[in-house]
C-alpha cells in the first residue's frame, strides 16, 4: 500500500478568502456569520448565514469562463487554484495519473432556482442554454480537470454534509491502492438562497437566532439549529515517494479513512452512535493511537440537538473514559455549515492543528449542554501538542466519514 500525503491546500470561506487567512481567523475565534446580504431577509425567520465576502473571482477565472459557471463551480476553481499553486505540482505529474474527486452537497442550486423562475415568468425559450452545464452536479469536478489538465480518474460524489470528507477519503484510497499519483479533492457549496432557507427551515433544521453571536451554537444548550455557510476547500493529495522525489512541502500524512452509514433515518443520526463510532474506529484501525490528551477532533458540530448528542456519544463509544481527555472543537461556530465543503475545510483545520498545536475554539459556547460533557474548547484557542488529528462528518441519508492525519515521519 502507498503512503499518502497532503502537499497543497486552498480555501474560500466566510472567515477568509485563502487557506492562510481562514486558519488565522479561526484560531482567533472570528465569527464569519452575519445577516444575509445577497437577498432581503427582513421578513424571514432565518436571517443569518456564513457568506463568502469580497472574493475576486475575476482575478482567478477569466470572464468568459465565469459566465459559464454557477457560483459553486467558481468557488471550486478559486480554491483549487490556490491549492495547486501551493503544491507546485503543475507539470510534475503524469496527467493520466492525476485525477479529481470532488463533490457538493447540492450543486448548482442558484442556477437551478434562477432558470426555473425564468421558465415560469418568461417561458421555455428564455431559459439559458448554459442552464444544464452550469447546474449539473459533476461540473465542478469537470472544470477542475479542464483547468488543471488532470486526465486521470474524475468523479463527482455526494454524501450530503459528509461530502468533502468523503471526497478526500476516496482520493486517499485511489492513491493508496495505486490508481493515481496525485489527486485534487474536496468540496464546494453555494446554496444560500431563499428556496434553500425555506427547505431547510421546513425541516426544522435552521437556526432562528436574532443575533449573529447566538446563531451557530454547537454543544451549547441554547442552540436552535444550524446556520448555512458556503465556500470551497481543496486538498492536493500525493503519493509519498512522488512528493519526496519532487521536493514538495508536505503538510501531513493521511493515515486513515472511515466511511459508514447509519441505515437508520433520512435526516436524523442514529442516537446509539454505533455507525459513527465504526467510521472513527476504521479511520484509526492501522495506526498507533497516542494518549487521548494528544488527539484533536474537529467535530461535525452543527449546533443541532441530535447531531451534538450523537457526536458526543460517538467519542465516548470509541474512547470510553479517555474521551474526557480529547481536544474537540466545532469550527462551524464561526463558518456556519458549509454543507458539501464542510468536510474538506475541516480536514484542513485538523491538519493545521496537528502542525501548529493550536486547537481552534468553539466560539460562543457559554451554556454547556449537560449531555455534551466533553472538552469542546470553549471560546478560546488552546495550545497543546497534538499527535493525531481527526475530522468527523455526518450527512443526511445516514452518511458518516472520518479522516485521520499524522505528521510525516
Amino acid at each position: 500500500m502507498n503512503r499518502v500525503v497532503v502537499t497543497g491546500i486552498g480555501a474560500l470561506t466566510p472567515v477568509g478568502n485563502s487557506a492562510a487567512e481562514y486558519l488565522e481567523n479561526i484560531k482567533k475565534g472570528v465569527n464569519g456569520i452575519d445577516v444575509i446580504s445577497r437577498f432581503d431577509v427582513s421578513e424571514s425567520k432565518y436571517k443569518f448565514a456564513g457568506e463568502v465576502k469580497n472574493a475576486d473571482m475575476a482575478a482567478v477565472i477569466d470572464k468568459a469562463s465565469l459566465r459559464k459557471m454557477d457560483r459553486f463551480t467558481q468557488y471550486a476553481v478559486y480554491a483549487a487554484t490556490e491549492a495547486m499553486n501551493d503544491s507546485g505540482i503543475s507539470g510534475k505529474v503524469d496527467p493520466y495519473r492525476f485525477g479529481v474527486i470532488f463533490g457538493s452537497g447540492i450543486g448548482g442550486f442558484e442556477t437551478f432556482a434562477t432558470e426555473h423562475e425564468t421558465l415560469l415568468n418568461k417561458g421555455a425559450r428564455r431559459v439559458s442554454p448554459l442552464f444544464i452545464p452550469k447546474m449539473i452536479y459533476n461540473i465542478a469536478a469537470g472544470n477542475l480537470a479542464i483547468t488543471f489538465g488532470a486526465k486521470g480518474t474524475n468523479m463527482a460524489l455526494s454524501t450530503a454534509c459528509a461530502t468533502g470528507a468523503t471526497a478526500v477519503g476516496e482520493a486517499y484510497r485511489a492513491i493508496r491502492h495505486g490508481y493515481a499519483d496525485a489527486m485534487i479533492c474536496g468540496g464546494s457549496e453555494a446554496a444560500i438562497h431563499p428556496l434553500s432557507l425555506a427547505g431547510f427551515g421546513q425541516c426544522k433544521a435552521l437556526s432562528t437566532a436574532e443575533t449573529k453571536d447566538t446563531a451557530s451554537l454547537p454543544f451549547d444548550k441554547r442552540r436552535r439549529g444550524f446556520v448555512m455557510g458556503e465556500g470551497a476547500a481543496v486538498l492536493i493529495l500525493e503519493e509519498y515517494e512522488h512528493a519526496v522525489n519532487r521536493g514538495a512541502e508536505i503538510y501531513a500524512e493521511i493515515v486513515g479513512y472511515g466511511s459508514t452509514n447509519d441505515a437508520y433515518h433520512i435526516t436524523s443520526p442514529d442516537p446509539s452512535a454505533e455507525s459513527t463510532a465504526a467510521a472513527v474506529r476504521e479511520a484509526m484501525r492501522d495506526i498507533e493511537i497516542p494518549d487521548a490528551s494528544k488527539i484533536y477532533i474537529n467535530a461535525h458540530g452543527t449546533g443541532t440537538h441530535l447531531n451534538d448528542l450523537t457526536e458526543t456519544q460517538t467519542f465516548k463509544n470509541v474512547f470510553k473514559e479517555d474521551a474526557y481527555k480529547l481536544h474537540i472543537s466545532s469550527t462551524k461556530s464561526m463558518t456556519g455549515h458549509m454543507l458539501g465543503a464542510a468536510g474538506a475545510i475541516e480536514a484542513i483545520t485538523a491538519i493545521d492543528t496537528l502542525r501548529t498545536g493550536i486547537v481552534p475554539p468553539t466560539i460562543n459556547l457559554l451554556e454547556k449542554d449537560e449531555e455534551c460533557d466533553l472538552d469542546y474548547t470553549p471560546n478560546t484557542a488552546v495550545e497543546t501538542p497534538i499527535e493525531l488529528a481527526l475530522s468527523t462528518n455526518l450527512g443526511f441519508g445516514g452518511h458518516n466519514a472520518c479522516l485521520a492525519f499524522k505528521a510525516v515521519k
